[in-house]
């Protein structure tokens, strides 16, 4: 059985290609502890496999820490948890598989799509509740329920990641004065006496858990790490915008004194006493996730590309020393006092969050100093990124909509011409590009205009770009990247000040600048390939890529692959090479028959392409699955002009240049593959936009328009944008945006507007 195989040293130059008997298909994440990879068994079960970094595989204390993960996952292992598969913590590099859960986890889920809905908390907790239950009957405190180990599946909410779980009989225990969590969802006893923590520290965990998936945060929050241990041991929780009914049972999981909160049986009870006023959930999947990664079309729960997958990675964290038995977590000066909150430690308080990036700063390692004599370490929080920090904040039902113009009003005459802004999204904002104006930075929840720099590059001139449609700036590696009117220049911005952080000249690679993940690929005219780190400017790697005279490349929404395509000269075979834009290693290289077009990536690592005939007509849709090779073939009845393809799912829509619109149904076993066709009448279309439900695409006139993916009918559109007389027509239209629940168009009329992506039956109003 080949062994696992390292190249260089260190995590990030680990590239195993088994774990045991399993081939190591694709890498799911990366942190501190090791890492999560997709394989499958014999029989073809697809699995989430943790393979341990060497260098902790050479710590025996780790080693024994991660024998008692694999004992407590074993043990728990049942409908409320990702079922152990298989394990070996004494190879040489210790790995453990569990079944692969296809779901967001609820971090992902809040920061994305803003707090649950009462009706969905109660069915969260509901589901949170009955794991605890199983988990506890199996002699196992979990000790780190946190949103980020709780996965959304489709069949009710998975508690994940037991790497510092201890079951009751275990004989590896927490050493006197160690202190391990994540200090906004720890328990009181858990900074206090850390030897003792039971049962009773998952439940007030679950109060946590479901204040933040209820409100966006947690009932404890503060920038500081220590100020939340002293909210945590001190401070009553804070529960607004909690729902009504909802309050007393979670304030009574938040009590200090573990005695005084329910059990999970108690909890289950009074959930069914006083699920009352709200609508009975059915048990099945809690709420969507928006087209983020692949989330597809039709199933009542999406899965995402595995490069997505949210498996914990860290396994168990490091410990330092922590409290002492009966020592409480309390704030230099305080000599262990309960009085009023003053000082400097209610200045402390009173200092707004700084969101989850706060959290990182402080390192993997970084040493807090809780009261006399009181050291701990803090757990790595990379995985603790959710949701907003404004308390009682809830995403509204109807978003309002806007409109707002960028640049001057001399840029916008009727010499200019058609002049749409380009625009993208990322992190909580959108970054957009026009005529006048380089890159701007707008609020997606009103149009406000953040910060703007100003184009004068003589390219622009007369609203146009020399280069051809302006480039939208996209966030990558944390930064802006701006790419010049004209191609020749690169830089990356601070997105919070517009400060140029970097620039590079890129006059030489013709415009053929892709981007996968954090990395641009810049492509020389006789196909030497450069990899950038987006975020410093530094080469990663610089060679070609074999098979590939002039490869142009495309990646999926995760960013961890690039796919470089070249087609033969006449057109029979394409060549297909999956390269690791880190480290520029080959994946994996296939040759596809025909002059095939990327159109495409959906699930389990799946490439879509259109396939053409002899006179660049669209004649098929074809569909690879690299892990098995497969391949699927699916002809449409007529060959087609094409005027814009995009996928979702497992459907590719097709837009043809007379104005129809064909989806296509390309999983395996489809009894009908081609599911409908609309015609639109929209013979001049910007690139589509689909989600799970919705296929979006701008007409010329300035019409943003929303059709049903799932029937094929237009459910919405928005009225006509046309310029101003003698400005004529665009003839490059940019793609729609999906930004916070809100659906962004750019008109040729120099307007960028958004409306509900909820409601496109009121766009016309």
């Amino acid at each position: 059985m080949p062994p696992l195989r390292s190249a260089g040293t260190g995590p990030e130059a680990e590239d195993p290609d088994y774990a045991g008997q399993y081939r190591l298909e694709a890498r799911l994440g990366s942190g501190g502890m090791g890492v999560v990879h997709l394989a499958r068994s014999d029989s073809g079960l697809r699995l989430a496999v943790k393979v341990v970094h060497a260098d902790f595989a050479a710590d025996p204390e780790f080693r024994a820490r991660f024998r008692q993960e694999v004992a407590a996952a074993r043990r728990v292992s049942g409908a409320f948890t990702a079922p152990v598969v298989d394990a070996n913590p004494d190879s040489e590099r210790p790995w453990m598989a569990t079944l692969y859960i296809p779901g967001p986890t609820l971090a992902e889920h809040v920061k994305r799509n803003g707090p649950l809905e009462p009706d969905e908390v109660f069915q969260l907790a509901a589901g949170l509740a009955e794991a605890l239950r199983d988990i506890h009957r199996a002699g196992v405190v979990h000790r780190d329920l946190k949103p980020s180990n709780v996965l959304l599946a489709a069949d009710g909410p998975k508690v994940i990641d037991f790497g510092i779980s201890r079951p009751a009989d275990s004989d590896l225990r927490t050493e006197t004065g160690k202190l391990i969590g994540t200090p906004p969802f720890m328990a009181p006893e858990q900074f206090q006496r850390p030897r003792t923590v039971g049962p009773a520290a998952d439940v007030f965990a679950l109060g946590s858990v479901l204040v933040h998936a209820a409100t966006g945060s947690g009932p404890f929050d503060s920038e500081s790490p220590y100020i939340v241990a002293y909210q945590v041991v001190h401070d009553e929780a804070d529960l607004t915008g909690v729902p009504g009914q909802l309050e007393p049972l979670i304030r009574r999981c938040l009590a200090k004194d573990p005695e005084q909160r329910p059990t999970p049986d108690a909890l289950m009870a009074a959930l069914r006493a006083v699920r009352g006023p709200y609508a009975p959930a059915p048990r099945g999947p809690l709420p969507k996730v928006p087209a983020q990664r692949s989330r597809h079309g039709g199933e009542p729960h999406a899965e995402p590309e595995p490069a997505g997958h949210p498996h914990p990675v860290d396994g168990p964290p490091q410990e330092a020393p922590g409290p002492r038995q009966g020592e409480s977590a309390t704030p230099p000066g305080t000599g262990g006092t309960e009085g009023p909150r003053s000082g400097r430690f209610a200045a402390l308080r009173a200092l707004p969050p700084r969101g989850a990036r706060g959290w990182l700063a402080l390192g993997t390692a970084a040493v807090v100093l809780l009261g006399a004599g009181t050291w701990w370490t803090l757990r790595q929080l990379d995985a603790f990124q959710g949701g907003s920090r404004q308390r009682g904040h809830r995403t509204p039902a109807v978003h309002q909509p806007w409109q707002t113009t960028l640049g001057t009003p001399d840029q916008h005459g009727p010499e200019a011409g058609p002049h749409a802004a380009y625009c993208s999204y990322g992190r909580g904002a959108l970054y957009c590009a026009g005529p006048g104006v380089r890159a701007a930075r707008l609020n997606p929840a009103d149009g406000e205009v953040v910060w703007s720099l100003p184009d004068r590059d003589p390219a622009t001139e007369g609203g146009t770009s020399a280069f051809g449609a302006p480039t939208p700036p996209v966030l990558s590696g944390g930064l802006v990247q701006v790419l010049s009117a004209d191609g020749t220049r690169l830089e990356g911005l601070d997105p919070r000040t517009d400060r140029p952080r970097w620039q590079r000249d890129v006059s030489a690679y013709g415009g053929r600048i892709y981007r996968a993940g954090d990395t641009a690929l810049l492509v020389a005219a006789d196909g030497t390939v450069t990899a950038i780190d987006s975020a410093t400017n530094r080469p990663r790697w610089r060679h070609r890529v074999p098979g590939h005279a002039l490869p142009g490349f495309f990646s999926g929404p995760a960013g961890d692959t690039a796919y470089a395509v070249t087609v033969t000269g006449d057109g029979s075979r394409t060549l297909v090479t999956a390269v690791d834009p880190v480290r520029g290693r080959k994946r994996w290289q296939r040759w596809l028959d025909g002059n095939l077009t990327p159109a495409g990536t959906g699930p389990r690592g799946t490439l879509y392409f259109t396939a053409s005939d002899t006179v660049s007509r669209v004649a098929g849709v074809v569909r690879y699955t690299p892990s098995d090779h497969e391949q699927r073939r699916i002809p449409l009845p007529t060959p087609v002009t094409l005027a814009g393809v995009t996928s979702h799912g497992d459907a590719v829509y097709l837009l043809s240049g007379d104005g129809g619109l064909l989806s296509v149904d390309t999983a395996p076993g489809a009894k009908e593959p081609l599911r409908w066709r609309l015609e639109t009448s929209v013979g001049n279309a910007s690139p589509l936009l689909a989600t799970e439900d919705r296929v979006y695409f701008s007409a010329a006139d300035g019409r943003l328009l929303a059709v049903d993916a799932f029937q094929g009918r237009i459910l919405g559109q928005t009225p006509l944008r046309t310029g101003k007389p003698g400005q004529g027509y665009a003839g490059t239209l940019p793609a729609p945006i999906i930004a916070a629940g809100r659906v962004v168009g750019s008109s040729p009329d120099g307007t960028l507007f958004a409306v509900d992506a909820g409601a496109p039956e009121e766009w016309s109003g």
